[in-house]
């Protein structure tokens, strides 16, 4: 069956809530195991991206979380190309592609290992975050096949794949590291070949319909309205706003944080296995993060996840012991789950389905692009001002996303009020 059929047929089971429910279940849990291999790319490229900068370069060792960059700069290139790509072959075939684009990255991430070029590596890994984008699309995938009420838990089951992938690529990291002897780390980046196809085959089996029911007549009734109208609305900025604070606030840490361990005295793969807990800590609330969201609604649990972030800043800031880098890194992890999980869903509430494209590209285009740069300064102050500086900044950063969010409450009372 092609899949323009597959998606007429779709479409039509759809018409029945109970059908349009287990479809969305079914295609979470295929976009959470691809979350959790594809999705291992992630902690592989920026727990291990500075470690193999600082080995490649021979000076000015402020650049060694360039290629770092380099991964981030392509989830931002991506993030616009995604969704076109997919746009125009759906969104079974983009991601299939968006899979082997990181496989392709990793080759060539290992390429300029062996040949010891430092900017082909960050190259390499700027395809690698290339095919990341993709996986970005996962969670606006689960939630635009789903109905209404499963939107905010078809994105934490997405997310829940995250778990696994927080197992699978540091443990890839690990047991790959040394697989060749004369040229550190390269081993790890030959194992993104394998992550690749085997999560081209397990995105095989998505089946999202490109419209659910009642999308025609409510793209017929509403039509798409221009891009700057949707991304002025008030909400649209706050979640914006709180969404590139959690995000950039978390690559900023995580991405000093290997660095600022090895240079402390610990090992590597004490180093690993603290962005192993960190991400673990990112995903694995995710399995509840959808229900707190329901009941306590997108606000509440993006200001907590702030409020975490802001506990995380204060333990790094207080020494640099094993356990203040692995406690700050698991605390960074659980305050990202909630800013970006709980902004994510404020996202998904303000466009159409015929917006969405578009929408999702715009937001995750200048996600990263900041994201980018928050991992290239936190070399530079990694490098510059120490360990400390990196969590103080932390704190101005937090707390103005949790004045943006308090001033959004205070629009949506007085809106109610009226």
């Amino acid at each position: 069956m092609t899949d323009a059929a597959a998606n007429v047929e779709t479409g039509d089971r759809l018409r029945t809530g109970s059908v349009g429910r287990s479809l969305a279940k079914r295609n979470a849990l295929v976009l959470c195991a691809a979350q959790a291999v594809v999705g291992a790319a992630a902690p592989i490229s920026i727990s291990m991206g500075g470690l193999a900068g600082d080995y490649l370069l021979s000076t000015d060792k402020s650049l060694a979380t360039a290629p770092v960059t380099g991964f981030n700069v392509g989830l931002a290139i991506g993030a616009l190309g995604a969704a076109w790509i997919m746009r125009g072959v759906g969104r079974r075939l983009g991601f299939m592609s968006g899979a082997a684009v990181t496989g392709i990255g990793g080759g060539l991430a290992a390429l300029a290992l062996f040949m010891h070029e430092f900017w082909f590596f960050a190259f390499g890994l700027l395809i690698v975050g290339i095919g990341g984008a993709f996986v970005q699309q996962y969670r606006f995938a689960a939630a635009d096949g789903a109905p209404p009420s499963f939107k905010p838990k078809a994105i934490s089951w997405v997310l829940a794949g995250g778990v696994f992938a927080a197992i699978i690529g540091p443990q890839t990291v690990i047991f790959t590291r040394q697989a060749f002897p004369t040229v550190p780390f390269a081993g790890v980046y030959v194992a993104l070949i394998a992550l690749g196809l085997i999560g081209m085959i397990i995105l095989s089996f998505l089946r999202i319909p490109e419209a659910v029911a009642g999308d025609a007549s409510d793209e017929a009734e509403s039509p798409a309205r221009p891009l700057v109208e949707i991304v002025s609305q008030r909400r649209f900025l706050t979640a914006l706003t709180c969404s590139v604070g959690s995000y950039t606030l978390m690559t900023f840490l995580m991405t000093g944080a290997p660095l600022a361990m090895v240079a402390c005295g610990f090992s590597p793969d004490l180093a690993t296995l603290g962005i192993q807990w960190h991400v673990m800590a990112m995903f694995a609330p995710s399995f509840f993060t959808g229900r707190l969201i329901v009941r306590f609604g997108q606000t509440a649990v993006v200001s907590t996840g702030l409020v975490i972030l802001i506990i995380c800043a204060a333990v790094a800031y207080a020494g640099i012991e094993l356990w203040n880098f692995w406690l700050s890194l698991i605390l960074l992890g659980l305050g990202w789950n909630f800013g970006f999980i709980g902004s994510t869903a404020m996202v998904t509430a303000t466009y159409r389905p015929s917006e969405k494209n578009k929408v999702q590209g715009f937001h995750d285009t200048v996600l990263f692009s900041l994201v980018a740069l928050a991992s290239l300064a936190s070399g530079v102050v990694l490098n510059v001002w120490g360990w400390e500086s990196l969590a103080f900044l932390v704190w101005p950063v937090a707390g103005a996303c949790l004045l943006v969010l308090a001033l959004q409450v205070a629009a949506d009372k007085r809106l109610h009020g009226q």
